[in-house]
């Protein structure tokens, strides 16, 4: 039986196609679409990248494009560039999600912990932090070992967006500092109180349901294999992919 293999459609790659390095000095690099639709397969279908169907060429090819384009950063610029937002978010929302690391992530130079990979009663995770926009499309991504807590990552993700009219937030982010953070940027908090506060504070519990976007995110990315299990050894080709398929799911549409 054949294989379904997944190419980026003639709209998807108008869109893809101007962010690709141009005018690069040695060898004329093979088909990108090809390559990318590639990539873009793997990361959905989890395989190991020896099983890369061979529409797609060597699977060599496809991995080393990946690869060096992780290590030079350009998947993280392409997510930027198609996610840029200049200006003030009516609303965003922010959360974290575990993604369980395969014994085939460990072994990198520099120890797990440099790797973002962490070890709780679970086993050894990452945590992706997210930021998403009023429409539920990710727009901010950071990684952190498993066993980090999520608010500590909160002030980065506002810091990236810039500002925020209402920020949506679980009772994870329920701390009086990052509530001082965001009263300083003229932002509403809508976050849930912890049952630890004897006086739990006020928030929009209508503005609060719409929460729920940011894990039909999660729920989204997880479609794909290679972004639900974490099978890289190096965070910066983890990361790579996780915005690759973010940008397959929300940014090409």
């Amino acid at each position: 039986m054949t294989k379904q293999v997944q190419w980026l459609s003639d709209d998807e790659w108008s869109r893809i196609e101007p962010l690709l390095p141009r005018g690069r000095k040695g060898a004329h690099r093979v088909d990108d679409r090809r390559v990318i639709s590639g990539i873009v397969h793997m990361l959905k279908s989890g395989s190991r990248w020896r099983l890369c169907p061979s529409e797609f060429g060597p699977y060599t090819t496809v991995y080393n494009r990946f690869n060096r384009w992780s290590r030079q950063g350009l998947w993280l610029r392409m997510f930027e560039a198609l996610t840029g937002h200049s200006g003030i978010f009516d609303g965003a929302a922010i959360d974290a999600t575990h993604v369980k690391a395969h014994r085939s992530a460990a072994g990198a130079k520099g120890g797990a912990f440099a790797h973002a990979i962490g070890r709780s009663r679970g086993g050894r995770s990452t945590k992706v932090h997210e930021l998403v926009d009023d429409r539920g499309r990710p727009c901010v991504l950071l990684l952190s070992a498993g066993n980090i807590n999520d608010i500590s990552m909160a002030e980065a993700l506002i810091q990236a967006a810039g500002p925020i009219r209402l920020l949506l937030a679980d009772k994870g982010y329920d701390a009086n500092h990052l509530r001082r953070r965001l009263a300083a940027q003229s932002t509403e908090a809508v976050i849930a109180s912890t049952a630890s506060r004897r006086e739990p504070i006020p928030y929009d519990t209508i503005a609060y349901k719409d929460r729920n976007r940011v894990e039909r995110m999660w729920c989204r990315l997880k479609d794909f294999r290679r972004v639900a299990t974490r099978y890289d050894k190096l965070t910066r080709n983890y990361l790579s992919g996780v915005p690759l398929a973010a940008i397959r799911a929300y940014w090409l549409n």
